[in-house]
């Protein structure tokens, strides 16, 4: 198998070649975006959408991406193209601020943006689980506040995000749940969150602290439809611990059912009805909203 080709500063070039300064400021201080994108068979899912995202969170940090998004989209399509991507895959659209030197101040930052394009797989959960359930905890790591850095922008700086798998991992669990300093749930580590009760679903607003995710809101779309009713409304661990079903939903994630949280059983301890139909219903929806790739 041929070595995987990486798209770097407009130019595709092999896993082991592709590398980046130690002085760029992503790798110093997390300085950048990016975004997670997916393709099904030969064509990506939301890629317009995704990439609106990534430049609307580049304009909040003040990073100039340096390529049109036309052109963006082009060589991300071209990227899944170079590796025969064909079948289904996983695109990581970085974008940071670029080299500057050892302080922090962007405008030493002089060299332009640097952005690369990963295509490869991904499988965030085994198989199995999306078939029986996961387990979760509600974790200790609190959200950022919104008016520290607004949740909408996809930035490259997780260590929030991390200390919170990193509890998920000491009790054995494949994901946490996170709360903000208020107390309302808010999203997973690298998921959106979903309850439902009597038929009725729910996630949290964003302006909580969760991302507006693209496959959430896909998720709220697809229900709507099919006559559901659909609410974002903040709620505690106690409407998660009641709530009939539960689960996750992300680029990576897709729909994953949650059947335990701090060890409590989610309605019957197994994937619930409502889950079913949506998840059924997006594999259908995946269909009719992606950007073919070129042959």
């Amino acid at each position: 198998m041929s070595e995987l080709l990486i798209y770097l500063n407009g130019e595709l070039k092999p896993k082991s070649e592709a590398v980046v300064s130690v002085f760029d400021h992503g790798l110093l201080y997390g300085d950048g975006v990016f975004e997670g994108i997916r393709a099904y068979g030969d064509e990506v899912f939301k890629l317009d959408e995704h990439l609106e995202r990534l430049y609307r969170s580049a304009h909040f940090l003040h990073i100039q991406v340096g390529i049109e998004l036309p052109e963006l989209r082009d060589a991300v399509l071209t990227t899944l193209k170079a590796n025969n991507l064909y079948g289904g895959g996983y695109i990581r659209l970085v974008v940071t601020r670029g080299i500057g030197d050892l302080g922090i101040n962007p405008k030493k930052c002089t060299h332009g943006a640097t952005v690369f394009i990963i295509t490869d797989q991904i499988q965030l959960y085994p198989p199995e689980f999306y078939e029986k359930g996961i387990r979760t905890i509600i974790c200790s790591t609190r959200k950022h506040d919104p008016q520290c850095l607004n949740p909408q922008v996809k930035a490259t700086q997780y260590i929030n995000n991390i200390m919170a798998v990193i509890e998920a991992n000491n009790s054995d669990v494949l994901e946490a749940i996170m709360l903000n300093l208020d107390g309302f749930v808010t999203e997973g580590s690298a998921d959106n969150i979903f309850i439902a009760t009597n038929k009725h679903i729910i996630t949290p607003p964003v302006f909580l602290g969760a991302l507006e995710g693209i496959t959430r809101n896909a998720v709220m779309e697809i229900a709507s439809e099919i006559g559901y009713t659909v609410e974002e409304r903040a709620f505690t661990n106690f409407s998660l611990y009641e709530a009939d079903e539960c689960w996750f939903t992300g680029t990576a994630a897709e729909l994953i059912p949650v059947i335990e949280v701090d060890s409590r059983k989610i309605g019957t301890g197994a994937p619930g009805p409502v889950f079913k139909e949506l998840k059924a219903k997006f594999a259908e929806y995946v269909k009719k909203h992606g950007t073919k790739i070129p042959r």
